[in-house]
């Protein structure tokens, strides 16, 4: 099984060969970007480390999108957000949210009644496979009905 930087990489090949320069320049900087990790790191990154960086690639164009949303661009909006569709391929299966609210209800029944302690059991279970603003909206509604 090849390595995510090595499916990015045969990714960017494909897209260079098929002229296609939007999908060529997203792929070359999310590979930069891993370059980049991989001198933080002092060794090349596991496909954890690499799904994190393509995981901020995600929130980084998620969080353009917002903007030009609210800036009245929806033409840039959308060019984002086919950024993060085009990245999304690559990550893991996100958890369902069922699952998260499971867990959040365990952590809360375990004595956990602060937003932080929830959070600080409940993120290392689904590190890299669900996002943290999905899991603080749930466990945030799972504290407020626990009260």
């Amino acid at each position: 099984m090849p390595s995510l930087g090595e499916r990015l990489q045969a990714a960017l090949n494909e897209a260079r060969k098929a002229r296609d320069q939007a999908r060529t320049l997203l792929l070359s900087t999310i590979l930069a970007d891993l370059k980049n990790r991989e001198f933080e790191l002092h060794h090349p990154p596991s496909d954890e480390e690499a799904v994190e960086v393509v995981r901020r690639g995600v929130k980084k164009r998620h969080e353009a999108a917002e903007q030009f949303a609210a800036g009245g661009r929806q033409d840039r909006a959308a060019v984002e957000l086919a950024e993060v569709a085009a990245l999304e391929v690559f990550l893991p299966a996100q958890v369902p949210p069922e699952e998260i609210r499971a867990a959040v209800r365990a952590a809360i029944a375990g004595g956990a009644t602060e937003l932080g302690k929830v959070m600080g059991q409940v993120m290392p279970r689904f590190k890299g496979r669900a996002d943290g603003k999905l899991i603080n909206q749930i466990a945030r509604e799972e504290l407020s009905a626990s009260v």
